[in-house]
């Protein structure tokens, strides 16, 4: 029989509805039946594309003796930590001091209060791996909660104290500048992999934030350091097997240091992240393959992670048919099935399908080995020859690839990742002149204005998508981010207007007077401390994003409040971000923006002109990143929300260009040429 997850709609905590686990979502009615019977809590999170967490189902939640211990000794609940990333947040934090690692699943063990004493991340049934089975930590845990409570307890108290220690933070400092920017760079250098790029070793995640600070820098030095780590990163992750090379999007992470091996899911922030980093990088660089990377990226959204009616899923399984990576994997056979026997030998050089493989059992995961004119001179053909073969044989390979079992998707719309995509398709359409990005950008905002925000509230999901979802700062900070992007390519007032409106409710329902904003709300309750974001980690911390938001603003408004506000949160994380700058790559972002004398760039005319339109093109063609760019237009429709438009208003057939700095303007600029030689002065 299904148990309680039955009626909810997160599809991780529906794939576990016919668990003979007891399980409960979480939520009061747990906590009151621990209380009542005096029972621990056992909390597993995880998410739908979570490869481990799949396996710890199978293997221990699948069981009936494991349930059967779970269900007489414990009361259980599973959390989506997509659903909940505050809760996530805490007990992530708890197991991390508990361990000195995390991960998913993560596994817990708390009192009825919710104060966690005990924890990790998978547990096999049985010993193993060096771990403990799970079977015998229950055993454990039960036996202990029995007979050593006195000393559970005092464990759980000593955790929440710490708990509550690193969401308080250092002390606040002065405000920090310039030189924590060189103090980044060079931290990252001495990381750096100099034969494969990336920072570290195995296993290597993509870098999209770290790379977005050396972009920029390179753009205010020159420095042609972080231009190498920069571009030996970007082009080592496309060709390596973490890019899909057939299908387009990048896997989760490497498993070894030369980006071949993925972990194969796919998440929506990596592919929006990536994309934009790759869009900032065809621009810096004038590379047109990282450009094609970009729109490869974004293509792959369009079309396996976008429903009816915008937006965009959350994520892609590793798995299929019980393995991981089945779908993307091939060998010599299937290849030759695909392509043909005549490009097969070609294809094979190209993407590295040997007999022996590279993956298990003979697979291969494909990378790209062999450039054109490498196989140009191997098989003596011309390099176009060989491009419209690759070109041919891979749109054949997708076909037939698509035909295999698809991985799951997780079809969750979460507005906080939905809004790093916004951000990455609209800025793409101005960069890779792609108007069908600016469509998908305007449809997935406007369905979460439509449908997420309620009043001057935001929701994490939809309405029905899960039984409690207020929005949490990281939806308000990437989303109002989102809305000034699509302003800056659109010129769509509604969405600057809405950005506004945003971040005064936003101010007022999260500033936390530990500095910053609070992950949760005033309002959340049920939580045993009030988490906050400081670190950037998968996804960047709502407190850097917001930090940047607020300089724009302040940019795009003249009040000094928004700059003051963020110059507050440089403050309360200063500590971090003297000692562990690349620990706040986006924060460094906003950093290097407060530290530059950014650009007010004001276009005067009228929407669909030629001449505003290839002046357009030029400021979007500039890889100055710190500037905002608004429009003066006969309508009037910033009046009121921007002095930068006032007494601007077009005269009739002339569009022009004003460059600005702190709101005084230079003579207004007609010609493109001279548009593009005043915004590299």
């Amino acid at each position: 029989m299904a148990n309680r997850l039955a009626n909810e709609t997160s599809p991780y905590l529906l794939q576990h509805k016919d668990n003979p686990v007891d399980w409960y979502p979480w939520g009061s009615e747990a906590f009151e039946r621990a209380k009542r019977e005096d029972r621990p809590v056992f909390l597993s999170i995880g998410y739908s594309t979570c490869h481990w967490c799949h396996v710890m189902a199978h293997e221990s939640f699948e069981d009936p003796r494991l349930a059967q211990v779970l269900n007489e000794n414990f009361v259980s609940i599973k959390v989506d930590r997509e659903e909940r990333p505050d809760v996530d947040d805490i007990y992530m934090g708890a197991v991390q001091a508990l361990t000195g690692s995390g991960g998913w699943p993560l596994s817990v063990f708390l009192t009825p209060e919710r104060k966690p004493f005990y924890g990790g991340t998978y547990f096999p049934p049985d010993n193993r791996y060096g771990r403990p089975g799970f079977g015998s930590l229950l055993a454990t845990i039960a036996q202990s909660w029995r007979t050593r409570r006195t000393e559970l307890e005092t464990s759980a108290t000593q955790i929440l104290e710490h708990l509550a220690g690193n969401a308080e933070g250092p002390p606040r400092g002065e405000v920090v500048g310039a030189s924590v920017l060189e103090s980044a760079v060079h931290s990252l250098a001495s990381q750096f992999d100099r034969r494969h790029g990336g920072f570290g070793g195995a296993p290597k995640f993509p870098p999209s934030m770290r790379l977005e600070n050396l972009i920029r820098h390179w753009v205010r030095t020159g420095d042609l350091e972080a231009r190498e780590m920069a571009e030996r990163t970007l082009v080592n992750m496309a060709a390596g097997g973490m890019y899909d090379q057939i299908g387009g999007g990048f896997h989760r992470y490497s498993v070894d240091a030369q980006w071949l091996v993925p972990h194969f899911e796919k998440m929506l922030y990596d592919n929006a992240m990536l994309a934009r980093v790759y869009t900032l990088a065809h621009r810096a660089f004038a590379n047109p393959d990282f450009g094609r990377v970009a729109r490869e990226t974004l293509d792959y959204l369009l079309r396996e992670m976008t429903p009816d009616g915008g937006g965009f899923f959350a994520a892609q399984d590793a798995d299929s048919e019980g393995e991981e990576g089945t779908f993307y994997i091939w060998n010599l056979d299937t290849l030759r099935e695909a392509v043909g026997e005549e490009a097969a030998p070609i294809v094979a050089a190209r993407y590295g399908v040997t007999l022996a493989g590279n993956f298990e059992g003979g697979q291969t995961v494909l990378s790209a080995v062999s450039s054109v004119s490498e196989l140009s001179r191997e098989f003596g053909r011309p390099e176009s020859e060989i491009e419209r073969i690759l070109e041919d044989s891979r749109q054949r390979m997708y076909e037939a690839r698509s035909r295999r079992v698809r991985p799951g998707t997780d079809t969750k719309l979460l507005t906080d990742w939905t809004s790093l995509a916004i951000s990455a398709f609209a800025l793409a359409s101005r960069v890779l002149g792609q108007a069908r990005y600016e469509t998908a950008a305007r449809q997935a905002a406007d369905r979460i204005l439509r449908q997420c925000r309620r009043g001057a509230e935001l929701l994490h999901l939809p309405p029905g998508s899960a039984s409690l979802s207020p929005g949490f700062s990281s939806d308000y900070a990437n989303f109002i981010e989102a809305l000034l992007d699509l302003y800056e390519a659109t010129f769509d007032a509604d969405y600057f207007r809405a950005a506004l409106e945003l971040q005064q409710t936003f101010e007022q329902r999260f500033a936390d007077v530990r500095g910053g904003y609070a992950l949760t709300s005033s309002e959340h309750d049920g939580l045993i401390l009030r988490p906050r974001e400081i670190l950037d980690g998968a996804t960047p911390s709502s407190n850097s994003v917001a930090a940047m938001s607020l300089l724009r603003l302040a940019s795009f408004t003249g009040e000094s409040r928004y700059r003051v506000r963020a110059e507050e949160i440089f403050s309360a994380f200063s500590g971090y971000l003297t000692r562990f700058p690349t620990a706040l790559p986006r924060l460094l972002a906003a950093v290097d923006y407060h530290s530059d004398f950014p650009r007010e760039i004001v276009l005067s005319g009228e929407l669909g002109d030629a001449k505003l339109e290839t002046l357009r093109e030029v400021i979007f063609a500039s890889d100055r990143m710190n500037r905002v760019v608004a429009l003066a237009d006969p309508s009037g429709s910033l009046d009121g929300l921007s002095p930068l438009v006032e007494d601007r208003r077009p005269v009739p057939a002339e569009a022009r260009a004003y460059i600005c700095e702190n709101f005084a303007c230079q003579r207004p600029i007609s010609d493109p040429a001279e548009l593009e030689a005043a915004l590299h002065g």
